[in-house]
Formats: structure tokens, C-alpha cells, sequence
């Protein structure tokens, strides 16, 4: 679509970088990181890949409001707003929970961008995807386009396949992820070589039996390389805490490379705990994606971060 061409995507700017791991030099093993948060200042990331055929289809059907959901520091519902406003589209994003006194930086840079927030109850949110509550909103808005929360739909998984098209991925053993949604995951698992293992590290407490819960999107050849560890949320979605404070500090003094404490933090961390305790076999060759999603470091006090 020649509206989606105009974007400032710049996809060459996702290069990847080697990790300095000189101190786990025993462990005879390489690590890159795919930088696809430096395609966009604010679209970044997997935001851009699981936006990318939606957008494409909204245009498509001639439908100019892009409707979605999120939490108040949701870097899906950012993306969106800006995406859409970039495009000239309308946008409306249906927030988890009451809207507070004050708003958080990603609501009001939303808001910027000319989104149309409405607060549910979080009772509420969980109905979202019910046939009732989207005749409910049908009714309110009308006529939309419905992206899911964190763009896990057909068209996210389809755009999130492209990842590892950026990178001459092939010569890796092990593919390292976040997983909120579990887009970015599945398209990964489904674009990889077979022998290879793909790791997802989820950024919620409470998460269980997800490679159960994807299996029906998962290509059958793939199921038995997927890996996914549960101990990494860092006690959930957006927790922190020092440990992991320092841990984003030590990391960028190393590889001068910024991480977000709500993915790719824990990300990280969980690749070097596991490098630590000999997961990888000698002479592995790991890719870890970094999927954006910087702007959340704003809610951070002044210099918690050394970046």
C-alpha cells in the first residue's frame, strides 16, 4: 500500500550486534542481538511487524478508525496511536482499568497522537474479546477496524514471521524472545530452520502451558524445538525490581545497548542465567530479538538508569 510506504520504518537500521561475553569465556558460546528497536522511534520493534498487515487490510476494507486495547503503559496502544495518526487514521484505545487523576506518559503521548481513550473496568477488559462486547462498541462507534491487544491476530503473526528475514538467521542453534501475547513467538517458531531451538521468556506471572495454548498456530515440525521458561517476570507484567534495575545497567555498560525493564531486561537476564548454568551446549551460536519498547523506561525516576 503506497500510505504504509511513506512511514519512517527504516528496516535497515535493525542490525545486529555481538554481546560481550568475555567473562563466560569457558562456555565457548556467541551471542548476537537483532536490534529491530531501532527501526522507528516510537513504532518499533515487533509493534511494527504485528501492525503491519492489519493496517494493510484496514486500508484495504477503506476503513479509516483503528480500534484496540491495552493497559496504561502498553507500547502496543502507543504504536498504534502513532501508526494510525501518521496514516491519517482514526484511533481509539479501550484501557484496562479506571482512568487515573493522572496519565501515564503513554496515554498522554497517545492522547498527542489523537487517540480516543476509554477506561473500562478491568472485569470488563476481560470480556473483550466476547461477541457481545463488540457489538457493544460496534454500537458505540461504529464502523472499525479491531486490532486484538498486542496485535495476536492472524495478520500479527503473519508480519512477525518477517523478523527473522532481517538477519542471516540460519547459523544460529538457539533464537531467544519476550513473549506478552505470544505473536512475536509463534511467528519466530514458524520462519525458523527446523533443528533450531526457539526460547521465549514471558513477561507475566501466571503464564502456563503456552506451547499447549499456541499449538494450534504452531507448524506441526516445530512443536518439539520450542522452549519457553516461566521464571523471568520478575513478579509480572512491568514488576521489578534492584536485581533488575542493576542488572539493565550492567548490561549497557557492557554492550552499550538499552533495554526496557518490562521485556527485554528480563529477557536478557534469563539468557545469561542460563548461560550461567550451562544450558547452552558448548559452541552454541544464540540470536536474541530485542523487540523494542524503550518509551516505558519514562515511568522510571530520574537516573535510575545509566541510559
Amino acid at each position: 500500500m503506497n500510505e504504509i510506504k511513506t512511514l519512517r520504518i527504516n528496516l535497515l537500521e535493525a542490525i545486529t550486534q555481538s554481546l560481550d561475553l568475555r567473562e563466560f569465556n569457558e562456555k565457548s558460546c556467541q551471542a548476537d542481538i537483532l536490534r529491530i528497536d531501532k527501526i522507528h522511534p516510537i513504532i518499533s520493534g515487533n509493534k511494527w511487524f504485528k501492525l503491519k498487515y492489519n493496517i494493510e487490510s484496514a486500508l484495504e476494507q477503506k476503513c479509516n478508525t483503528i480500534l484496540t486495547f491495552g493497559g496504561a503503559y502498553s507500547n502496543h496502544i502507543i504504536a498504534v496511536a502513532t501508526l494510525a495518526n501518521e496514516l491519517g487514521l482514526k484511533s481509539i484505545g479501550i484501557i484496562r482499568g479506571e482512568e487515573p487523576r493522572e496519565l501515564s506518559h503513554t496515554l498522554k503521548s497517545a492522547k498527542e497522537n489523537a487517540m480516543q481513550l476509554n477506561f473500562i473496568s478491568r472485569e470488563d477488559f476481560k470480556n473483550r474479546s466476547s461477541e457481545n462486547y463488540y457489538k457493544s462498541l460496534v454500537d458505540i462507534y461504529g464502523d472499525f477496524y479491531l486490532i486484538p491487544e498486542g496485535g495476536a491476530s492472524a495478520e500479527g503473526r503473519k508480519g512477525t514471521e518477517e523478523i527473522l528475514s532481517l538477519v542471516n538467521y540460519k547459523k544460529y542453534s538457539h533464537i531467544m524472545c519476550s513473549i506478552g501475547t505470544g505473536t512475536m513467538y509463534i511467528g519466530v517458531v514458524n520462519s525458523s530452520e527446523k533443528e533450531q531451538q526457539i526460547i521465549g521468556i514471558p513477561a507475566l506471572k501466571g503464564m502456563v502451558d503456552l506451547l499447549d495454548q499456541y499449538s494450534l498456530f504452531i507448524k506441526e515440525e516445530k512443536k518439539d524445538s520450542c522452549k519457553i521458561f516461566y521464571d523471568y517476570h520478575f513478579g509480572g507484567y512491568a514488576k521489578k525490581n534492584p536485581e533488575l534495575i542493576n542488572f539493565m545497567n550492567y548490561f549497557f555498560e557492557k554492550n552499550n545497548i538499552p533495554t526496557d525493564f518490562v521485556y527485554t531486561a528480563k529477557l536478557l537476564y534469563a539468557f545469561y542465567d542460563l548461560l550461567k548454568k550451562d544450558y547452552f551446549p558448548k559452541n552454541s551460536k544464540i540470536l536474541i530479538i530485542h523487540s523494542g519498547g524503550l518509551q516505558g523506561n519514562i515511568s522510571l525516576p530520574a537516573n535510575t538508569l545509566n541510559f
